[in-house]
């Protein structure tokens, strides 16, 4: 019927018609692939709070969205935790600049390079305080306090009860407020309960690749680590350049790619990712992953298919369409609520968003 009008006006208009028709229509229909833009930061290293691109951060690496459109970011090597509301206003919501280790509110609190933040439903922030071993918990009030882990390592062998962690580098938390988290250097998966208790929850502790049930499959320096809305855990584990997944049941598998580097799309071993870190899972149960050595965002749908979400590939910090834009070591990704993704751009200091 389409076909049939369309050769109707060319008979009875002439071609101008038709191709004035045609250029209506792909004006007034919206784009069909990923768009990239700066969302918030200069470029240039620094931490100036202020809106969009008067904003710096430095290397910063986590990013997380609430349910309001905030996002709040790891600023890593600035050793703080900003927010940044939905109209691109840059804060900071704590962290005097310096590292440490301080309990307190606001600036009189310290990190040392946190590289990952999630937020609950109650607007608690819960941090991956990298260097420090620790996670960290911060009220809506801005108060810090520590959740879980000890910073002293010194202590006698076989008599220290304290349960630790060894650079942490992705954390989540479920609705019920138990926090999840990528125990990088321990090759695990740990789970904290609301009132701080601390579990094995994956992993045997040794590096690997095995899937098994939670505690008898292996990780390689697992890095981000996000939920979906039925239970499931995804896991980057970044050195063996895989995407795992913990089923609600508690059996780990191998979603997407093999342990050698490479940036080859399709489904399941038949793909390969360079060094994934953030990875966020979207509306529909699609994950977005930071894939980190390829300078790209990949996507996994739920039917398993890896494809180029948006980058080149190439180092640099164009904006543009999917195939056009650049970024440049992508490392923390998160999804709001309308399917805008964020991408906190590593090397590049600034906040890109990706939206249709």
């Amino acid at each position: 019927m389409v076909k049939f009008n369309i050769l109707h006006f060319m008979k009875k208009s002439g071609s101008i018609l038709f191709f004035g028709i045609l250029f209506f229509i792909g004006c007034n229909t919206k784009n069909n692939y990923p768009n990239v833009t700066t969302f918030a930061g200069s470029g240039a290293m620094g931490a100036r709070d202020g809106k969009g691109t008067l904003a710096s951060f430095s290397n910063m690496m986590g990013i997380a969205a609430d349910d309001n459109g905030n996002l709040y970011v790891a600023d890593s090597r600035n050793n703080m935790i900003r927010k940044i509301t939905k109209d691109g206003v840059v804060t900071t919501v704590a962290g005097n600049g310096l590292a440490g280790s301080a309990d307190g509110k606001g600036d009189s609190a310290s990190f040392f390079y946190p590289e990952a933040v999630a937020v609950d439903r109650n607007g608690n922030l819960y941090v991956a305080d990298t260097h420090n071993s620790l996670i960290r918990k911060i009220s809506p009030e801005g108060i810090v306090s520590t959740l879980a882990g000890k910073r002293i390592y010194n202590t006698i062998p076989g008599m220290d009860t304290v349960v630790r962690f060894d650079n942490p580098s992705g954390i989540a938390v479920d609705s019920s407020g138990y926090v999840y988290v990528a125990d990088c250097g321990n090759d695990l998966i740990r789970k904290i309960s609301p009132d701080g208790k601390v579990q094995n929850f994956a992993g045997n502790g040794k590096k690997g690749t095995k899937d098994s049930s939670c505690l008898n499959a292996s990780f390689y320096l697992p890095g981000g680590i996000a939920l979906d809305s039925v239970g499931n855990i995804y896991v980057a584990d970044t050195y063996n350049n895989m995407i795992r997944k913990i089923s609600s049941s508690g059996l780990v598998t191998t979603i997407a790619g093999r342990t050698s580097a490479g940036a080859a799309n399709g489904k399941r071993s038949t793909t390969s990712f360079s060094h994934p870190a953030g990875l966020t899972v979207g509306p529909g149960g699609y994950i977005y992953v930071a894939d980190v050595g390829n300078n790209k965002i990949r996507m996994i749908s739920p039917e398993g298919l890896v494809t180029n979400f948006a980058g080149s590939g190439s180092r640099g910090a164009i904006n543009g369409r999917d195939t056009i834009a650049s970024f440049f070591r992508p490392y923390g990704v998160a999804a709001d609520k309308s399917g805008n993704i964020y991408v906190a751009d590593y090397l590049n200091n600034v906040i890109r968003k990706i939206s249709f």
